[in-house]
């Protein structure tokens, strides 16, 4: 973990810095606390909402698409289609199911151990897509048939030439172009900006 929270950038703790030789008073020490907890409730709201869209649509979609012909949405461009998928994206990897489960749960702890030391509103609502996402695929894994941690996860978006994917793939999609960019434009989760 400690790994990944050095190659993205993010400083062991951010009031150590700035105490030894910065300057750095208990006030501003506070003062970053409460930015870093607003930033977290950014996050976790972010994921909630990701999570219970995620969620509520694909009870929706069993409850009512599933055994039924498609439905058009944009003529045969854009249908929603209910489809089980145990395996990855464009259905590969079916036979590692406990596999992308594990590493669904590793994401999670990931953005978990990440969010202690998050001070940027964009990379909060980065990660609060990912967790959402990866909650939303994980419950399927753990609740959905045949079993716990092989459970098939409920796709129902179908674009027409591509592969059918639920709102949870959308946020992961979303949550992870959204970290390429921060990257790129030099922006940490700890709210450094740095021109390499």
């Amino acid at each position: 973990m400690a790994e990944a929270e050095h190659i993205i950038g993010t400083p062991e703790d951010p009031e150590t810095e700035h105490a030894d030789g910065g300057g750095s008073t208990a006030a501003d020490a506070a003062a970053n606390a409460g930015v870093g907890k607003r930033k977290i409730l950014a996050l976790v709201a972010v994921a909630i909402v990701a999570y219970l869209l995620d969620l509520v649509s694909k009870l929706i979609v069993v409850a009512k698409l599933e055994h039924q012909p498609p439905i058009d949405i944009i003529g045969d461009w854009l249908q929603f289609r209910a489809l089980r998928n145990p395996g990855a994206a464009f259905g590969f990897g079916e036979a590692f199911t406990v596999i992308f489960t594990i590493i669904a749960a590793g994401v999670i702890v990931v953005v978990i151990r990440l969010a202690r030391k998050l001070y940027s509103l964009p990379w909060a609502i980065a990660l609060g897509l990912l967790l959402g996402g990866a909650l939303g695929n994980l419950t399927d894994r753990i609740f959905r048939a045949p079993g716990v941690f092989e459970g098939a996860v409920v796709d129902f978006i179908a674009p027409k030439h591509f592969a059918v994917f639920n709102l949870a793939d959308s946020a992961i999609v979303c949550g992870g172009i959204l970290i390429v960019i921060l990257s790129f434009k030099g922006l940490d989760p700890d709210g450094t900006v740095h021109k390499d």
